[in-house]
């Protein structure tokens, strides 16, 4: 153990770590894979005792076989347990990552309200709200005394116009209809 050894930081940390939990669920895949080789080979070696009607080295062969279906549900069960401890890991490292990215924002925030007086801020939005409602009122006496000075005769002749125009444009005669209505009306009365 050398004590001038510089210690790791949290990602070196997190790095070798997930490299010695690689390495070790691959070893432990080899070492399944080469059981289930094995499996297969008892097996065909059971079926070939069992042919030649030898029941003693057929059971011996069997007992061998559920030991060693039991070794690669053991390794199997290292194996998911591995995978698990690497996710954990990373889950943490995140974890991590995310209280330090809090702690900045969090001085941020405390950096901020420094500069940002709250009675002070509270003072000048009471003012923008007494002049925004200051504004609307007097805007909206100009709008009423401007449609007061505008109400006349003129405008609605210029409206009568404007919509005769438009009607015109897309093909509505309103003295026809008007005129046709009124046939109409008088059609009916006299029935």
């Amino acid at each position: 153990m050398n004590i001038f050894a510089k210690k790791p930081t949290a990602r070196e940390a997190l790095r070798e770590s997930k490299k010695e939990m690689a390495n070790a669920t691959r070893g432990i895949e080899r070492e399944i894979g080469a059981l289930q080789l094995e499996e297969k080979k008892l097996v065909a070696e059971i079926k070939r005792t069992a042919k030649t009607g030898n029941e003693a080295a057929t059971k011996t062969l069997a007992r061998q076989l559920v030991r060693l279906r039991q070794q690669i549900a053991n390794l199997q069960g290292s194996r998911a347990q591995m995978r698990g401890i690497a996710t954990h890991t990373q889950a943490m490292a995140a974890n991590s990552s995310v209280a330090v990215g809090m702690k900045g924002a969090t001085k941020a925030m405390e950096a901020m309200n420094k500069q940002m007086a709250p009675a002070k801020q509270a003072k000048v939005m009471q003012e923008f709200q007494r002049q925004s409602a200051q504004m609307d009122m007097t805007s909206e006496m100009m709008s009423d005394a401007i449609d007061d000075a505008l109400d006349n005769d003129e405008a609605e002749e210029e409206t009568e116009e404007l919509t005769n125009q438009v009607l015109d444009e897309i093909g509505i005669d309103v003295a026809s209809q008007l005129s046709g209505s009124s046939q109409r009306k008088n059609c009916w009365e006299e029935d």
